[in-house]
């Protein structure tokens, strides 16, 4: 078997740090990486009756220390969330919803978790944007 990649093995850290995050804060995951050849969902989750289709941004940082997330940061995880991005996944987005025959008049949206990993001193930062609009 071929092993991950530096980047590979970081994403699968974060979206690990996600789904701890979303338990922490009363989510059951439903699914992990459901993947279409049109997009990727990297996490579902379900709160409640709604349910959270969510992308992971994961950076790495030497530095986490009075890292203010979102704010003063030169590069955002979150900016690689672009149109062409949003548009792939409300297409893997409606395919779910489909497949998985989920009633049209469920709840649902599109949220973006953002984590911030030091490697060094192993610490994370992570940052919940919740209810975007695709």
């Amino acid at each position: 078997m071929k092993k991950p990649t530096f980047k590979a093995e970081v994403g699968k850290k974060g979206e690990d740090l996600a789904c701890q995050y979303l338990e922490s804060k009363g989510f059951s995951i439903v699914s992990r990486n459901y993947r279409k050849p049109w997009g990727e969902i990297d996490i579902i989750g379900k709160k409640a009756k709604n349910l959270h289709f969510i992308e992971v941004k994961t950076v790495t940082r030497e530095n986490l220390a009075g890292l203010k997330l979102g704010e003063g940061d030169q590069y955002r995880p979150e900016d690689n969330v672009h149109p062409w991005k949003l548009k792939r996944l409300s297409r893997t987005i409606q395919t779910y919803l489909l497949e998985k025959e989920i009633p049209e008049d469920r709840v649902w949206q599109f949220d973006v978790i953002t984590v911030y990993l030091d490697p060094i001193k192993k610490q994370a930062k992570v940052s919940f944007i919740e209810d975007i609009v695709l």
